[in-house]
């Protein structure tokens, strides 16, 4: 019979596993949403820029 103490090792192990990849998949959409919205601010002055000249 399998120890209990390996059951509740591999359950933390399943635990922080899926933990960790859930914080670096929101860091990755973090970053891209706000990559994308510097991009946008950039390109909204370029053009108010552009007209005033």
């Amino acid at each position: 019979m399998e120890s209990p103490y390996l059951m509740i090792l591999a359950l933390m192990a399943v635990v922080l596993l899926v933990g960790v990849t859930g914080g670096v998949v929101y860091l990755t959409l973090a970053d891209w949403r706000d990559r994308r919205r510097r991009e946008d601010e950039n390109r909204e002055l370029k053009r108010s820029t552009a007209k005033r000249r």
